[in-house]
C-alpha cells in the first residue's frame, strides 16, 4: 500500500490551470496526491512534473460509473480514508441567457455543480473515516454577475449555497467545507471561453446579431482585457492549500483584489447602481 505521506488529496480537473497548480504544490509538500484527469497525455505531462506521490487517476465528474471506478482505486491503493477533496474540475459556457441552448445551460449545471455533488457524495465515506476536508473551487462570479455568463454565474452562485449547506451538515463529523472565490486567474478556461463565445457569436441569426451581436463584442474585448491582467493560478493553489491544512481554515476564500473590490461593491451600492458598474467595466 502506498505511503500516505502528509495525508491523501483528492484534486478533480487536475489537467491544467489551477488544478494542475494545486496537485503540484499539495505534492511538493509532501502530500500523496490523486489527480483527476480525462485524457493519458494529460496525465503523462503531470507525472513529469511531480513525484512518484501525485497519482493521475482517470475520472469525469459527469460520470457516475467513473466517479466510483475512482473511488474504489483510490481505497485499493491507500485505505479507507483521505485528507482532502478537491472540487474543481469545471466549465464556462458563456452567451446571453435569451439565446443560450438549454442543452448547454443543462451542461453547464451538470459539470459545475451536479458533478461537484456527485463525487463529495461518492467521497464522504473515505473523508469520514479520515475526518478530512473539502474545498469547492467557487469563484467571485458566484457572488457577482456579469452580462452574458449567466449560466456560469447560476453555477457557481448554486454551488456558494451547496458549499454552505455542507458545512452545516457535515459539521458533526468534523468536516471542514470552504469555498474558493478567485477573480481574474491565468487559466485556460479563458481561452476556451473565448473559442465558445466567438462560436456562440458566429452562429447567431441575423435578428440575433441586431439584439447582441455589439454588445458581445464589445464584452468579448473587454475580457480579453481582463485576462491579461489576471493573476497566477499558483496563488488560488495556495489558499487551497490553507483551507486543507490550516488549524481554523476559512469559510470562504476571496482570491485577487479584483475579487476582493467586487465582493465590497456588491455589498456597499444599491443593486441598479451596481449594475451600471458592471455593464461599464465590462464595456457596455
Amino acid at each position: 500500500m502506498l505511503v500516505k505521506n502528509q495525508g491523501v488529496v483528492v484534486i478533480t480537473g487536475a489537467s491544467t490551470g489551477i488544478g494542475e497548480a494545486c496537485a503540484l504544490l499539495l505534492d511538493k509538500l509532501g502530500f500523496c496526491v490523486f489527480a483527476g484527469v480525462r485524457k493519458d497525455v494529460d496525465a503523462q505531462k503531470l507525472q513529469q512534473k511531480a513525484s512518484p506521490r501525485l497519482i493521475p487517476i482517470f475520472l469525469d465528474i459527469t460520470d457516475a460509473d467513473s466517479i466510483a471506478f475512482a473511488v474504489e482505486t483510490i481505497k485499493n491503493t491507500v485505505g479507507d480514508e483521505i485528507l482532502g477533496l478537491v472540487n474543481n474540475a469545471g466549465i464556462a459556457v458563456p452567451g446571453p441567457l435569451e439565446l443560450l441552448p438549454i442543452a448547454e445551460f443543462q451542461q453547464q449545471i451538470q459539470v459545475n455543480l451536479i458533478g461537484q455533488l456527485a463525487v463529495t457524495q461518492a467521497f464522504l465515506g473515505l473523508l469520514r473515516q479520515g475526518r478530512g476536508r473539502i474545498v469547492n473551487m467557487g469563484s467571485v462570479s458566484g457572488r457577482s454577475a456579469a452580462p452574458f455568463l449567466g449560466a456560469y454565474n447560476a453555477s457557481k452562485f448554486a454551488l456558494e449555497a451547496l458549499t454552505d449547506v455542507m458545512r452545516m451538515e457535515l459539521r458533526p463529523w468534523g468536516i471542514s467545507v470552504s469555498i474558493i472565490e478567485p477573480g481574474a486567474i491565468s487559466t485556460p478556461i479563458w481561452e476556451k471561453s473565448f473559442t465558445q463565445a466567438d462560436k456562440a457569436k458566429d452562429n447567431l441569426s441575423p435578428s440575433a446579431q441586431d439584439l447582441y451581436g455589439a454588445a458581445m463584442t464589445a464584452v468579448r474585448k473587454k475580457v480579453g482585457v481582463i485576462a491579461s491582467k489576471s493573476i497566477s493560478s499558483d496563488v488560488v493553489a495556495e489558499a487551497v492549500v490553507h483551507a486543507l491544512t490550516a488549524k481554523k481554515p476559512k469559510t470562504r476564500y476571496l482570491v485577487g483584489q479584483d475579487a476582493k473590490l467586487a465582493v465590497v461593491l456588491k455589498y456597499l451600492l444599491p443593486d441598479r447602481l451596481y449594475d451600471r458598474v458592471i455593464l461599464y467595466s465590462m464595456g457596455l
